[in-house]
């Protein structure tokens, strides 16, 4: 019984430390530049979505973010920092030429929503391989902890569109009506 009041506790503590750890907000977003949108990019698998070419959207990523978070209900997330980024998703952030990326603020939960505008074409791919790692550790976490979030993780979406990708981890309803918004802002207008 101690053991198991131990074990909790211990869970308990890593948790809010990785709350902690997690907490800052220093999300860069920089809209200067272009994406080149003629190179084809991500696969057509159950979990990539890829498009040869995409019109430039109207908003910004951070922009895009506040109106996905606002599309299906989450439970409370934290940005990640380029510090974070390196680490969880095995990405260097100087790839990216804006981004936002939330992960949950408790490590009970799964979801996560990952918006990011890559600089440079030709680094496309290199972006969603760094997000399908990071995928599968996110379900290798949950695969003997809670069931409800490893199928969440299993389900994640990889949706490319020009030079953006999103990433999202929910629950299958919520990731449809993240996925359906964010293909809107790429509409031909």
């Amino acid at each position: 019984m101690k053991k198991h009041i131990a074990t909790l506790i211990s869970v308990a503590l890593v948790g809010l430390m990785l709350s902690a750890c997690n907490s800052g907000s220093d999300s860069k977003v920089d809209t200067s530049s272009k994406p080149d949108t003629s190179t084809e990019a991500g696969s057509n698998t159950n979990t990539d979505i890829g498009t040869a070419t995409a019109p430039e959207p109207s908003m910004t990523v951070a922009e895009m973010s506040e109106d996905l978070l606002k599309q299906a209900e989450q439970p409370p997330l934290v940005d990640l920092t380029e510090a974070d980024i390196k680490t969880l998703y095995h990405l260097d952030p100087a790839l990216l030429d804006s981004y936002v990326v939330k992960i949950p603020l408790m490590n009970v939960k799964t979801n996560e929503i990952a918006i990011v505008k890559v600089k440079d074409a030709k680094d496309v791919q290199t972006v969603e391989d760094a997000i399908k790692q990071r995928a599968a550790d996110v379900q290798k976490t949950f695969e003997t902890y809670l069931p409800d979030q490893y199928d969440n993780a299993k389900n994640y979406k990889l949706v490319t569109k020009g030079n953006y990708i999103l990433f999202a981890i929910s629950d299958a309803d919520a990731v449809d009506k993240l996925t359906k918004q964010f293909d809107t802002y790429f509409a031909a207008k």
